[in-house]
């Protein structure tokens, strides 16, 4: 049994992702991965700037990360400048659940689609609004990008090797960390909508995620009065539990309690490490960590990592291989979990791209559609609306809508499913 759209959960939902780059896209992916149907408003001729923004080439326009963060939405090109693009555009609004936006405050005031705007003509509208520091403060007018989310609430403080320069996450956590609390708060609104009949204005940062994430940090903080500082692999809270050197290359262990810690000296045949006053708890091990880890990668440096993992491992002791992505897309882990899925592109052809990293098993996630092509559907969807073909081509000629013949993607059909064990 292949589900249709209609028997996702979120199917009777509709969603305009008026956002781009990665914040407010992912937030609206991870929506219509659940079913919604999401209508990615763009500027026409322009679109999102993530189109162009990687720097490597694929066959057509449209670049790999935007192929990644916008499956199963279809796209519009309306011009909000345009007097009669921005009344088609409140048309789209009457017929919507859901809005996210990740302009600069103030920018969505001036193009008059602003939640009080909005609001008075959907009044069940639920409204996002991601931007990098929030809607108020002193600093709400800074750019909003990750790597300034980062800098500015603490984890650059704490990353990379003690005594070593600032360093941010590769992975954009703020960007992405975001978009997941603004569809949890999404989500939350529109359950309680249910309740009240009334949408809400929801004010998501990338500031306040990256700080809401900092949980052992700050604990360290307002326990101790110390500012943490960069530990590397390592962890705050339990030693050993970070990267260590084997006799190719590096993986990680995580011994952080009596039983682990014992059976990782038995491992390595260091019993006498039990015994060593330095190490006899946690709480001495984290103290003297420095010390440790030599001695441990001594031992290590007898084996290859893999043969360490198995052996640890057996032992019931938390180890990986650390993996880059080639190694990483490719394990058995990520194949048993369908998390490389394809999808047809009418460009790109087939596409890989991740898989859903979230299961549901009564009713399965589907990629029903790939990234649209810019402006893919907005015949369709304001024919869904009832606007004529005469009245459409009317507001193209117009400049409200974007340009006939864009070649529409595929619906839902040949869509690729999760399969859910039995």
């Amino acid at each position: 049994f292949l589900p249709t759209a209609m028997t996702l959960p979120l199917s009777r939902i509709r969603v305009l992702d008026v956002s781009q780059i990665m914040a407010g896209p992912y937030c609206c992916m991870l929506l219509g991965d659940m079913g919604a149907d999401v209508i990615k408003v763009e500027t026409p001729g322009v679109g999102d700037q993530t189109r162009r923004a990687m720097g490597f080439k694929l066959k057509g326009e449209d670049s790999g990360g935007f192929l990644a963060l916008n499956r199963n939405k279809r796209s519009v090109e309306i011009d909000l400048k345009n007097p009669q693009g921005l009344e088609a555009f409140y048309e789209l609004v009457r017929s919507a659940d859901v809005l996210v936006e990740n302009n600069r405050p103030g920018v969505a005031a001036r193009l008059k689609i602003d939640y009080p705007t909005l609001q008075a003509i959907n009044p069940r509208l639920v409204y996002a609004s991601i931007s990098g520091f929030g809607q108020t403060g002193p600093w709400a007018m800074r750019p909003g990008l990750d790597l300034i989310a980062q800098a500015s609430c603490g984890p650059m403080s704490v990353m990379g090797e003690p005594g070593g320069a600032p360093m941010k996450s590769s992975v954009p956590f703020a960007d992405l960390g975001a978009a997941l609390f603004a569809a949890y708060a999404i989500l939350s609104a529109v359950i309680g909508r249910g309740e009240t009949g009334q949408g809400q204005y929801i004010d998501a940062s990338l500031f306040e995620t990256a700080l809401g994430l900092s949980i052992w940090e700050s604990a360290e903080f307002w326990g101790t009065g110390r500012v943490p500082t960069p530990l590397g692999s390592a962890n705050r809270m339990s030693a050993p539990y970070q990267a260590v050197k084997a006799a190719d290359r590096h993986f990680v262990i995580g011994a952080a309690n009596p039983k682990l810690w014992a059976a990782l000296c038995q491992v390595i045949e260091r019993h006498d490490l039990l015994a060593d006053p330095r190490f006899t708890d946690n709480v001495e091990r984290i103290k003297n960590r420095a010390v440790l880890l030599p001695i441990l990668e001594a031992e290590f440096a007898r084996r290859p990592a893999a043969e360490w993992v198995d052996l640890l491992l057996a032992a019931g002791v938390p180890a990986a291989p650390i993996h880059n992505y080639e190694e990483a897309l490719a394990c058995e882990q990520s194949v048993a979990r369908d998390m490389v899925m394809e999808m047809e592109h009418p460009v790109e052809g087939k596409v890989k791209v991740l898989g859903f990293p979230v299961k549901l098993r009564g009713t399965p996630q589907q990629i029903r559609r790939a990234a649209p092509l810019l402006g893919a559907h907005t015949e369709e969807v304001f024919a869904e609306l009832g606007l004529s073909s005469e009245r459409i081509e009317q507001l193209q000629t117009a400049g409200a809508f974007g340009p006939q013949g864009h070649t529409a993607l595929p619906a839902a059909g040949a869509a690729m499913t999760y399969r859910p064990e039995p």
